[in-house]
Parts: C-alpha cells; structure tokens; sequence
C-alpha cells in the first residue's frame, strides 16, 4: 500500500494538531499547596517485620475493575483509546500479575518481585550490614524499607505529560493515571526523580504503572490496602496534615520508651505498644521535591537504604514546565508547517497537470 506526500502531511498536520491541544497551562502549572483533604501513608520502618502482607494485598486489591493494576485487555485497550474516553469494567482478571521467574526452584510457588515493576507497584526491601543481627542498626544490622508512589504535593509526572494520562486529583491530592490518554512516551519514567513509574514491557498493549493509593476503594469507604492489612502498624493511612505530625511526634519521642502505634489508621482504637526505636536522618516526605503524601520513617538513614541524595526540596514541575510547554508549539508549528507545504506541493501539482505532465 502507497502513500502519497499529500496524505502524509495531512497525517502529520492532524496528529500534531490533536496533541498540540492536549497539554493546557492551567494543568500544567500545578499548585505547590498541599490539597484541602489530601490523604497519604505513614511507612515506619521501625515496626516492619517484613511479612510483605501490603505486597500481596496490593497485587489482590488492585487487580480488580478500577485497580491500578486492573488490565482490561487488548481490544478494550485500543477502543478506549481511539475513543479517548474511559469504558467500564466488571469483568475481574483471573488472577493477580504474579511474578514467578528469577528464582530459581520457584516453579511459580510464590511472587517473587525483586523491584517495583509493571507488575508490582509497591515492594518491600531489606538492608543488611555485617552480621545484620540488631534490627534498625547500621552496623552489624539490618531494616526493611518499602518503596512506592509518593503522591508528590507538585508531581513532576503530572507536569512533563503531553497527554494528560496523570492526574493529580484537586481535592485528595491522589495521582492516578488514565490509560486511554498515554501514548507511550514514557516522559513519566524520566522525570519523576524517584524512579517509581514503570512501563509493561513484555505487554502487546503497554501501560505505565504506579501506585494509586487504592482510590478506587475511596467511593466504597475503603482505603489503601497496604495499609488496611499490615498487622503491626507500619503502614497507616491517613490525612496528610495529621500525619505530618505524628511524623513529627514520633522522630521526637525518647528511645527506650513505650509508645501506642496505631494500626491501619491514624485514629484508630486498635494499637501496637511497643518501645521507641531510634529515629535516624529525617522524615522522608516533608521536604523532597518539595513534599509529598506519603511520609517515611526509620531506624537506619535514608542514604544508606539507597535513596537519592540528588532530590532537591523545590518543586519540580518549576523545571519540567519550561519544556514540557514547548511541545504544543512543537506540534503547531508542525500543523502549520504540513499545511504550508501542503497547500505549495499542491500548487505545483495542479501547474504540471495542466501542462499535462502533473503525476502524483
């Protein structure tokens, strides 16, 4: 099948004019305030036993309709897409996007995620130094830490997509994404300065995924379910501003005394007493990329578990939106360009027919 130079331009004039009108400032130029009711996580990895129940749960909870992890399928995919418009689904998947491979003697026993994933979106890790035998010990010690979405206050996600696929949501501050937007550019993985969003490279129909804060249990009543079923407390959910400060109560508590952690919320009657732990370095969240949702505390400092020393305290979108405002333009000047040169070739065209040697 040909085609000729008239039909690409025209292609090229549409696909660049459809996507120059999809990126508005308003959305772009995101608010660095904290929403009216945004709602986050508390990870204190001084209570983490490592059972990795938040990573089981989040895999079951988020592989059904409106999950994060929840895949319709490659012809509701592309029809959603085209359609640019968000089809509903009741159907549940047969089973969670396990990952069996990479062990071996597994033989698809148990999920074997070694990192965040297109397929697990919130895992837990371990740091071990000598002997390891002081749990949230440097030396000689060993901790768990958990890694995931952070829900940054100004996301730099949000800020770099030409399509509008992430969203930061006004009210709960939750960044979510819509799968019929993406077109698969991938500025999300670049940009955001946590590494957190990842792309199904062995999928026919690709999405990026990341963790949504369960939002979609939101309407239900329901919350993260990270949160809901760790049993000691190490993850609570929970209103940002209210958990900033029990981030901060605790990083002041005296090591060696007792203290009531509560258990799934902030608020909640059921607790876990148990003697304070040593905090190290700071709370992770109050200040990185200029704050986010979900706050960290530890035992062991944050650059030894590995953490980006690089991140700045300043929003980032101050920096992705001197680019990311240009692509527009980009694709007007495209538009405008093939239409230009459309409308010349035609010209000549028609010049060369009527002298009687005009072919396409």
């Amino acid at each position: 099948m040909s085609i000729s130079r008239r039909q690409f331009l025209k292609g090229v004039a549409g696909s660049g004019l459809v996507l120059a009108a999809g990126v508005s400032s308003t959305e772009a130029r995101m608010s660095k305030k904290l929403p009216p009711e945004a709602v986050g996580l508390l990870y204190d990895a001084t209570l983490c036993i490592g059972c990795k129940s938040c990573m089981v749960n989040c895999k079951i909870y988020n592989s059904v309709p409106g999950g994060a992890l929840y895949k319709e399928g490659v012809a509701s995919g592309v029809t959603d897409s085209l359609r640019c418009s968000k089809t509903e689904q009741t159907e549940k998947m047969a089973s969670p996007p396990y990952e069996t491979d990479g062990i071996e003697g597994n033989e698809g026993v148990w999920d074997a995620a070694e990192d965040l994933s297109g397929k697990t979106l919130s895992i837990i890790k371990a740091y071990r130094n000598g002997s390891g035998e002081r749990k949230d010990t440097p030396v000689n010690g060993h901790a768990f830490f958990k890694q995931q979405c952070l829900h940054c206050i100004t996301p730099a996600c949000v800020s770099v997509c030409p399509a509008g696929a992430f969203v930061k949501d006004p009210h709960n501050g939750v960044v979510y994404y819509e799968a019929y937007r993406c077109i698969g550019c991938r500025y999300c993985q670049i940009a955001c300065p946590f590494n957190i969003p990842r792309y199904e490279w062995d999928s026919v129909w690709p999405e990026v995924r990341k963790c949504q804060l369960c939002h979609h249990r939101f309407k239900e009543g329901k919350y993260s379910a990270c949160a809901e079923f760790c049993p000691t407390g190490a993850t609570i959910f929970g209103k940002v501003v209210e958990l900033r400060e029990e981030a901060k109560r605790r990083f002041n508590l005296k090591p060696g005394s007792r203290y009531d952690y509560p258990i799934r919320t902030l608020g909640a009657k059921e607790v876990n007493t148990r003697t304070v732990a040593p905090y190290a370095d700071r709370i992770y969240g109050l200040n990185e990329a200029g704050g986010t949702q979900n706050l960290m505390l530890s035992g062991i400092s944050f650059d030894l578990l590995g953490f980006s020393k690089k991140i700045p305290d300043s929003a980032l979108p101050d920096l992705t939106w001197a680019y990311i405002a240009k692509i527009p333009w980009v694709f007007l000047a495209v538009f405008v360009g093939g239409t230009g040169i459309h409308a010349i070739t035609g010209r000549l065209d028609k010049n060369r027919k009527e002298k009687g040697g005009g072919h396409d």
